[in-house]
């Protein structure tokens, strides 16, 4: 719908009803026929520009008002001075989305202890909240999020029995978590339900207090600067359904948590020592612990977790095999890189069907590379760098045509690497990578961490970047062969290592197909004949190195190629016979006149070569005849000794006669 909206609605005298929501292309240009509908009790105009219409005054004049929906109305503010309130039936307020910016004591809704839920998210109000909060004795939904970290909260709201959802995200600008923890409702009958306090600057303990709420399903934390260890209690929390401390400065040993918990993030804290032997939660979906530094063996009742989808051990300091579980059939995500694992590679992995991100790097995995991983259809990162890994890559890897992130680097794999790439149709342009929605599981999203060796240095990636990273890394291995024409088909890559191989021949001519490439390392190998003149298509180009192989002719030239010189000189070291303005060394019979004249000198060459092929070959050829004559002849052959000794005796003769003169003329004398 679009136009002016009739005012004529204000004769709708019985209407207790009024969405209008989300309707982008209505305009309002005076909204006083709404004061004639003295029975509405639900109003939603969010997305329409309010920026001129005095809203509050009017809905002031609606006493029975019950849900009042501002959301992104451009309101100018909300701290009209209301002489007198008369929406003493308002439960649901919701200003969200509006740009306020001023003090939030300063508002006119504190003293309407009618309302239930209070939605005041992007509001960019500030200051501390004030204490009448705490006598809002019938809220049971204050939602305060993505302020810009400019509010306090040190209101005391214990007499808040029907409190169920509390969430303060993005909003704080300091807290002490004891004691906001301390001044949450203490009721005999406690609702809390949902407490969420990501992302802002809450210092101190989680005081064994937290153990009290026994209804709390969601407890968030996530990034702020939480200190000691993780309550003990927090087992009482018999219901808790999801736990997100990741991110703060937590110590100590993991306890023993609910098993009720379907998420739990604890990543990225100082929590040691080994994990509790019963690790059991039947429900657990999500275990995040990466970035710790946790111990030992992992236990074996991890494998009673066959809900999980999504378990990140990395970056601690585990040990020993990982379990050998039976299956588990819904894992996505396992992320075991930066420890001590050893052993094989985990043959349970074998029955994960939905296996999609598959991390073991930085590890003492050994053996060969299975075959049936190419059977693991719906993997897109398979990270298998730094281990001790050997064997030839399997053919069958290029059916994982949904891949899109493969690091096999600082291994032993030898042989050479499969020809059929064109099958990675997820490393194209045609296919590109698309973001899931199961990276997010229920309420908390999963941070996901990649490093990628890309532009020589290692690079992290987080969340939704490493959706869109593509990359293909066998640097550091012992690869022979060539580098397969088909690789250029994959005109989605964003980086491509093959350094430190044994590769041959030549740099496919086509490299220049490779659109999206950003980062192309081809150094320390024995690749030959010259740089292909379609390197210098790759407009993307940031990183180069073909340093140290045996090119040879002419570098190509061109505006990327030239500013990636200026910046790193040595990506053309090591290849003597490369010639060109770069390196200022002149390219010798590359010229056109130089052609020329080294083809003119072939042209006269060409018969002097042909005149002695032929004297040798008639040579050959007439002494041939002769032999075979002589052999295969008898009279011929009786015809040709006769002649022999003729002329053996007949030079006898010769050479006494003249001997026995010089005799006679020395005697003579």
């Amino acid at each position: 719908m679009s136009g002016i909206l009739p005012p004529q609605l204000g004769n709708l005298s019985n209407l207790r009803h009024l969405d209008l929501g989300y309707m982008q292309d209505i305009h309002i240009s005076d909204i006083s026929w709404l004061t004639h509908l003295h029975f509405l009790e639900y109003v939603d105009m969010s997305y329409m520009n309010l920026s001129s219409a005095d809203m509050f005054l009017v809905a002031n004049t609606i006493p029975s008002l019950k849900a009042l929906i501002l959301v992104n109305c451009s309101l100018p503010n909300a701290n009209q001075s209301l002489t007198h309130v008369n929406l003493t039936k308002l439960e649901q307020l919701d200003l969200s989305s509006n740009y306020l910016g001023h003090r939030i004591e300063t508002c006119w809704f504190w003293n309407l202890t009618s309302i239930k839920e209070l939605t005041l998210d992007s509001t960019y109000l500030y200051g501390p909240f004030p204490d009448v909060l705490g006598g809002m004795i019938s809220l049971q939904r204050l939602e305060f999020t993505n302020n810009g970290n400019s509010a306090t909260m040190t209101v005391d709201l214990k007499n808040l029995c029907d409190l169920e959802s509390l969430n303060l995200d993005g909003s704080l600008a300091f807290a002490d978590l004891t004691d906001f923890v301390m001044k949450l409702p203490q009721c005999s009958s406690n609702k809390l339900r949902f407490l969420s306090s990501n992302h802002n600057n809450m210092a101190g303990m989680l005081p064994d207090r937290v153990g009290h709420f026994t209804s709390l399903k969601y407890l968030h934390l996530y990034n702020n600067s939480i200190t000691g260890a993780i309550p003990t209690r927090l087992v009482n929390c018999t219901i808790l359904h999801s736990l997100a401390l990741g991110l703060n400065q937590l110590s100590g040993q993991i306890p023993t948590l609910p098993r009720s918990l379907s998420e739990v993030d604890l990543s990225m804290n100082s929590l040691s020592g080994p994990l509790p032997s019963d690790f059991g939660a039947p429900y657990l979906t999500v275990l995040s612990l990466s970035s710790n530094y946790i111990t030992g063996y992992v236990p074996r009742s991890i494998c009673e977790l066959q809900n999980l989808i999504f378990l990140d051990l990395s970056q601690n300091r585990f040990a020993g095999e990982f379990p050998r579980c039976s299956s588990m059939p819904n894992l996505a995500f396992l992320h075991l890189s930066n420890n001590s694992f050893s052993g094989s590679f985990p043959p349970l992995l074998q029955n994960c069907a939905n296996l999609f991100s598959l991390d073991l790097a930085m590890n003492e995995f050994d053996g060969a590379l299975p075959v049936w991983i190419g059977d693991l259809v719906n993997l897109r990162f398979l990270q298998l760098n730094h281990k001790m890994f050997y064997g030839h890559i399997p053919a069958n890897i290029t059916s994982l045509v949904l891949l899109q992130l493969f690091s096999l680097a600082s291994n032993n794999i030898s042989g050479s690497i499969p020809s059929s790439l064109s099958k990675l149709i997820a490393m194209t342009l045609k296919h590109p990578p698309r973001l899931e929605s199961m990276l997010f599981k229920g309420t908390h999203a999963v941070d996901i961490l990649s490093v990628v060796m890309m532009k020589q240095q290692e690079l992290k990636f987080r969340g939704d970047a490493v959706i869109n990273m593509v990359s293909i890394d066998l640097s550091l291995n012992h690869l022979t062969g060539e580098i397969p024409d088909e690789i250029t088909s994959l005109n989605g890559l964003l980086s491509l290592n093959l350094s430190w191989n044994h590769l041959s021949h030549k740099i496919p001519v086509k490299i220049g197909d490779m659109k999206s490439l950003e980062s192309l390392d081809l150094s320390r190998n024995n690749i030959s004949g010259e740089i292909p003149t379609s390197l210098s298509d790759l407009t993307y180009l940031s990183s180069l190195d073909l340093s140290y192989n045996n090119l040879a002719g002419r570098i190509p030239t061109g505006r990327q190629l030239d500013t990636l010189y200026a910046e790193d000189p040595s990506m053309y070291d090591g290849n003597s016979r490369l010639c060109g303005p770069h390196l200022q060394r002149n390219c010798s019979g590359n010229s056109p006149l130089e052609r020329r004249n080294q083809q003119r000198s072939e042209n006269a060459y060409d018969p002097v070569m042909f005149f002695y092929i032929g004297l040798t070959s008639g040579f050959v050829v007439g002494l041939w005849l002769v032999f075979c004559a002589l052999l295969f002849k008898r009279a011929w052959r009786h015809a040709y000794f006769r002649l022999f000794d003729k002329l053996c005796h007949k030079v006898y003769v010769f050479v006494v006669v003249i001997w026995g003169r010089i005799n006679t003329k020395a005697t003579a004398s």
